[in-house]
């Protein structure tokens, strides 16, 4: 089974976010932008139970 969790940042600080994460075994599946604040991208995780 797989838990997700989304995040929004902005794109200056959303790769420091992503590693940091990603060290906790979470794994980035999707990225977009966040059009409705119009700025920054919404980036969403899954890592195994």
């Amino acid at each position: 089974m797989f838990e997700y969790r989304v995040e929004t940042y902005s794109v200056k600080n959303a790769e420091i976010e992503m590693n940091r994460l990603a060290s906790e075994g979470w794994r980035v599946v999707a990225v977009c932008p966040n059009q409705a604040m119009g700025f920054g991208v919404i980036v969403t995780y899954e890592r195994q139970r």
